[in-house]
């Protein structure tokens, strides 16, 4: 079987035996040799998002955003960048660094908020710093090189560092709710899912209006849920301003 193996380029310490008294079979050796080892960016997305599932306590809240008044006009993508560093100069404990060995939390006056961008090679997180710092309409303006500079590789390294709040609009591509994974030090994640036309009470009866899904998970041992679902309204109450 070691043969086997070896040959095949399967490591025996990492496969669960089905054979009998709990032995390593033939068919264990060959299921594993049929897989797909990962490379790169995948294998380090891979370890990061271990270690961040065995290390944070993770809790998720959500809500939904009327934006309806500018929703039609464009990008989501500028709007929530202002929401959230709007919502860190309210509520600092989520843009902050979790140390938990030992024990200790740095909050951040700036906030450096890290983008989720879905290659094919798998998950990067560039960082688009200072950005409370930036008008509104800087943003776009700002986000499209760096995103860009992902998508051809040629980001720096040093852009891909450093974040201290992390915002994914998962909803380009699909899905209304998730429960994210927070990576350290960073404590929390904002994520917009895809926004659609839904049936709410208003004044005078039912109206129909662009509701935005939002989701933020955050690290509940630096982040209570009170500064959590505080964070999530001044969010909702920047997202639907007018102008």
């Amino acid at each position: 079987m070691r043969r086997l193996a070896r040959e095949r380029g399967v490591d025996l310490a990492c496969l669960r035996p089905t054979g009998p008294g709990g032995t390593i079979s033939r068919e264990d050796v060959l299921e594993a040799a049929r897989g797909e080892p990962l490379h790169g960016v995948r294998r380090a997305m891979a370890e990061r998002m271990q270690a961040a599932h065995a290390e944070v306590a993770v809790a998720t809240v959500t809500a939904r955003a009327d934006v309806d008044a500018w929703a039609a006009a464009g990008d989501v993508m500028p709007r929530m960048v202002r929401a959230v560093a709007t919502a860190c100069r309210s509520v600092p404990a989520l843009n902050a660094w979790y140390h938990g060995d030992t024990m200790r939390r740095e909050l951040h006056q700036r906030v450096h908020l890290g983008i989720a961008v879905d290659t094919e090679e798998g998950l990067f997180v560039p960082v688009l710093r200072d950005a409370g710092a930036l008008a509104p309409e800087s943003i776009a303006a700002e986000l499209e090189p760096l995103v860009a500079s992902v998508r051809n590789r040629t980001i720096a390294p040093e852009r891909l560092r450093g974040a201290t709040v992390t915002l994914s609009n998962f909803g380009a591509i699909g899905g209304v709710f998730a429960a994210m994974v927070v990576v350290p030090p960073q404590v929390a994640i904002v994520g917009a899912g895809r926004a659609a036309r839904e049936v709410v009470a208003g004044d005078s009866g039912p109206v129909v209006r662009m509701m935005l899904p939002l989701s933020l998970s955050f690290d509940h041992r630096a982040v209570t849920g009170g500064e959590a679902a505080s964070f999530l309204g001044a969010l909702i109450e920047d997202l639907e301003r007018v102008d």
